[in-house]
């Protein structure tokens, strides 16, 4: 039985009164900052050269410090990767993972009913489920050889993100050389920890790309959204 349910769009983007739209950076979106609704970086890549698989790595809530104990997924969440293969930007192919009592379920990859700010839950194309990792990381690979991960890692973000405030402020004098160089730049978020989930499924369950990066390879147009149950 497919189970529909309303879900509001969150990529990097804030809905209210289902009418206005305002864009927002992860973090800096009220309603999501420091949930696991608030995307902070999404990976797409091969785990080595010339794999038939890609990876998918969703990181969320970013300032999940070491010492707060282990993050916890919001169950009212849903987040999805969107996959365009004909290059209209539209989702031709999602895959979705939402929690439920301790575990990570995910569906798809499959063509969604809709497309856009709503989504619902595709239970008919049940992907997998893999144990919610806390202090040691939990893998699951299915019979297909997906492989799936949810739970906490550290942040991979490298960012300077007061030197980023010294040059964006009106300030002129805030940060008269602009950005420092790596020796010099210091990891903001060294030590803390994201939400993460992550996918590595073989290509030919997503279907055959269209696009080109700029070496001239083949690659997918994806993207990732979190939407919240209304």
């Amino acid at each position: 039985m497919k189970k529909t349910m309303k879900w509001l769009f969150g990529l990097g983007v804030l809905v209210t009164a289902a009418t206005i739209l305002i864009s927002a950076d992860h973090i800096d979106a009220p309603s999501s900052a420091g949930t696991s609704a608030d995307i902070a970086d999404f990976y797409a890549f091969e785990p080595n050269e010339g794999s038939d698989n890609t990876v998918f790595v969703v990181d969320l809530q970013s300032n999940v410090l070491p010492d707060l104990a282990y993050g916890t997924f919001d169950e009212n969440v849903l987040t999805e990767i969107n996959i365009d293969l004909d290059g209209d930007l539209v989702e031709d192919q999602v895959i979705q993972a939402i929690a439920r009592d301790g575990r990570m379920y995910f569906f798809g990859p499959t063509a969604p009913a809709q497309t856009g700010l709503n989504s619902e839950v595709y239970t008919d194309a049940a992907l997998g489920d893999v144990e919610i990792s806390s202090s040691t990381a939990i893998v699951e690979t299915t019979s297909d050889g997906v492989s799936l991960f949810a739970g906490p890692r550290q942040d991979p973000f490298f960012f300077d993100f007061f030197q980023f405030n010294a040059v964006i402020s009106p300030e002129l004098d805030s940060a008269p050389n602009g950005f420092l160089p790596p020796e010099e730049a210091a990891d903001t978020f060294d030590g803390a920890n994201t939400m993460s989930i992550i996918v590595e499924i073989p290509n030919s369950m997503l279907g055959t790309p269209t696009a080109t990066n700029a070496l001239g390879l083949l690659v997918y147009k994806t993207w990732v959204t979190t939407n919240r149950k209304q």
